[in-house]
């Protein structure tokens, strides 16, 4: 049973850094790619950010410049570091698992980032 238990997520004043975490069970950390996803009040679901086995990240265009993915092989624990938020960036994070061969992939319960003076 693979399971994705995200964590790090809080209320941070407008410029503020934050640093959510995802640790991953089960055998899939060392061959899925991992990813950060966002989903905001009324809107759609969207990619922040994915770092692959290999180590190769992509980075949503609105993001380039402030979040940076990594991830801890050791702890099978992938990061989001987030510098200089803005009141948009407030959204529900996910962090999700994909099999870069099939379709299948997993999503953890989401961790709420809120971005207020």
């Amino acid at each position: 049973q693979v399971q994705l238990v995200e964590s790090g997520g809080g209320l941070v004043q407008p410029g503020g850094p934050l640093r959510p975490s995802c640790v991953a069970s089960g055998s899939i950390f060392r061959v899925y790619v991992m990813g950060w996803y966002r989903q905001a009040p009324g809107k759609q679901r969207e990619l922040v950010a994915t770092i692959t086995n290999g180590g190769s990240t992509n980075y949503a265009d609105s993001v380039k410049g402030r979040f940076t993915i990594s991830k801890d092989n050791a702890k099978n624990t992938v990061f989001l570091q987030v510098n200089s938020l803005k009141p948009e960036d407030t959204a529900v994070y996910y962090c999700n698992a994909k099999n870069p061969f099939t379709t299948q992939a997993y999503w953890g319960q989401g961790t709420q980032v809120t971005v207020s003076s």
